[in-house]
C-alpha cells in the first residue's frame, strides 16, 4: 500500500500548490528510501541519460519554438480580421470565424496560451462591441484556443507517444479526424445558439466599400501562409518523408520564413522566442525527471501490481476499464495539469490497457481528447486564466465559467462518441 499512499500524498501536495517537479521527486525520494533504501535510485542517472537522448522528445522544444515565433508575427490578428469580414454577415459569424482561426492556429502553432490570449485581445472586444452574449464569446475563445491539444502538431500527443510507446506520426494521423469533428461540433453549436437567441449573436453589416471578391482574396492571403506551413510539417510526417522531430525542425525554419514574409523578423524576436522555449522545455523536462523518480519508487513499492489487480477486477472488463479511466482522468483534469497526468497517471494505467488488448493509438487519442477538456474545466482550467488576464473589465469570471460549460459538454459528447464508436474515426 506504500505506493498508493505515496500517490495520494503527491496529489495532496499538488493541490496545496507545491512545485510539480520537486513534489514528485521529493516524495519519491522520501518514500523510496523509507521502503527500499537509497540503493533504489542507483539506476536513476541511466534513466536521466535515456530521457536526454530521446529523439522523440526533441520535437517538444522545436514545436514550442515554432509556435512562439508565429505568435509574434501578427498571424492571429490577420487571420481573425480577414475571417471576421468573411463570416461577419452570418448570425454568429464572428464566433464561427474564431473557431476556424483557432483550428488554424492549433495546426500551425499548437500553443494554447498564445491562441487564447491572441483571440481574447482581438476577437473578444469585437464580439462585445456587436452585443454578443458574454458567455458565448468567452466560451468560444477558450474552447477554440484549446484545439491545439488535439489537432496536430500537439505537445500532448508527443508526450503520450513517448509514454505509451506509440509512434508520434501515427498519433498525429489518428488525431486529425477527431479534431475536425470537434471543430464541426463547435460551429454547429454556435449556429444553433445564434438561431435560438438572435440577439445574442447578431450579424455585422458588410463594408460596402470592399467587394466580396476582395474579402475572399484578403482571407486567402491570410490563410495560405500558415496553411503552407501545416502542409509542410504534417504532410512530411504523413507522407513518411520526415520523422516528427525532423518535421518540427522544418516547422521552426518555416516559422522564421513566415516572420520574414509578415515583415516581423528581428533578432530580438528570435531571442525572446528562444528564451521562452527554454523556459517551457525546462519545465516539461523537470517534471519528467521528477515523474521518472516517482514512477520508479511507485513500481519498486508494488503500487503498479496493486493498481493492475484492481483495474482487472473492474466489472465490464475492457469497457469498464475504459469508462473508469476516462472518468478518473476527467476529474483529475479539474485540479492538475496535463503534463502531470501524462507522466504520472498514464504510465500506471498503460500496462493494464496493453494486457486487455486495447489499441494503444486509440487509447492515446482518447486520453488526449480528455486532457483537452482539462484546459476548460473550472477551477484550474488554464484557458480560463489566460482569457481572464486579457478580458475587458466588464467580463467577469462567472461569464467565463458560464460560457465554457456548453463547450465542455460538447467535448465530453465527442469523447464519448470516440469511445463507443471508434470505427467512425477509423480506429478500434
Amino acid at each position: 500500500m506504500i505506493g498508493i499512499v505515496m500517490f495520494f500524498v503527491a496529489l495532496f501536495a499538488l493541490l496545496l500548490g507545491f512545485p510539480v517537479a520537486f513534489t514528485f521527486g521529493g516524495i519519491a525520494l522520501i518514500f523510496g528510501v523509507w521502503a527500499e533504501g537509497i540503493e533504489m535510485f542507483a539506476f536513476m542517472p541511466y534513466r536521466i541519460q535515456s530521457i536526454m537522448e530521446n529523439t522523440v522528445l526533441m520535437a517538444v522544444p522545436l514545436f514550442v519554438f515554432m509556435g512562439l515565433v508565429l505568435q509574434k508575427t501578427r498571424l492571429a490578428e490577420q487571420l481573425l480580421e480577414s475571417m471576421g469580414r468573411l463570416f461577419g454577415g452570418v448570425r454568429g459569424g464572428i464566433a464561427i470565424s474564431t473557431v476556424l482561426v483557432g483550428a488554424l492556429l492549433a495546426a500551425s502553432t499548437g500553443v494554447v496560451g498564445a491562441s487564447v490570449v491572441a483571440m481574447g485581445l482581438i476577437s473578444l472586444p469585437v464580439m462585445l462591441k456587436y452585443n454578443y452574449d458574454k458567455g458565448l464569446a468567452c466560451g468560444t475563445i477558450c474552447a477554440s484556443g484549446t484545439l491545439g491539444q488535439i489537432i496536430p502538431p500537439s505537445i500532448v500527443l508527443i508526450l503520450l507517444g513517448d509514454v505509451l510507446g506509440v509512434p508520434v506520426g501515427d498519433l498525429f494521423q489518428a488525431a486529425v479526424w477527431p479534431g475536425i469533428v470537434l471543430v464541426g461540433a463547435y460551429v454547429i453549436y454556435i449556429l444553433i445558439y445564434a438561431k435560438l437567441n438572435p440577439e445574442a449573436a447578431r450579424p455585422i453589416d458588410r463594408d460596402e466599400s470592399i467587394s466580396r471578391k476582395e474579402e475572399v482574396i484578403t482571407a486567402l492571403k491570410a490563410v495560405l501562409p500558415p496553411l503552407a506551413l501545416i502542409i509542410v510539417v504534417l504532410g512530411s510526417i504523413f507522407a513518411g518523408i520526415a520523422t516528427p522531430t525532423e518535421s518540427a525542425a522544418l516547422g521552426g525554419a518555416g516559422a522564421i520564413v513566415l516572420s520574414l514574409l509578415y515583415k516581423q523578423f528581428s533578432w530580438s524576436m528570435v531571442y525572446e522566442a528562444s528564451k521562452e522555449t527554454v523556459k517551457v522545455t525546462a519545465m516539461v523536462f523537470a517534471i519528467l525527471l521528477g515523474a521518472t523518480a516517482f514512477s520508479m519508487a511507485f513500481t519498486y513499492t508494488g503500487g503498479d501490481y496493486l493498481v493492475e489487480e484492481w483495474m482487472l477486477q473492474i466489472p465490464g472488463e475492457k469497457w469498464g476499464f475504459l469508462i473508469i479511466t476516462m472518468l478518473v482522468i476527467l476529474i483529475l483534469g479539474f485540479f492538475i495539469d496535463f503534463v502531470e497526468i501524462c507522466f504520472i497517471i498514464v504510465p500506471i494505467i498503460a500496462p493494464v490497457a496493453e494486457l486487455m488488448g486495447i489499441n494503444m493509438t486509440w487509447f492515446a487519442i482518447l486520453i488526449a481528447m480528455n486532457l483537452q477538456t482539462s484546459f476548460l474545466t473550472p477551477p484550474f482550467g488554464f484557458s480560463l486564466f489566460y482569457l481572464k488576464g486579457v478580458a475587458p473589465a466588464g467580463v467577469t469570471t462567472r461569464d467565463i465559467y458560464k460560457g465554457v460549460m456548453p463547450f465542455i459538454a460538447i467535448q465530453i459528447v465527442v469523447l464519448a462518441s470516440l469511445l463507443f464508436f471508434p470505427g467512425f474515426y477509423g480506429m478500434s
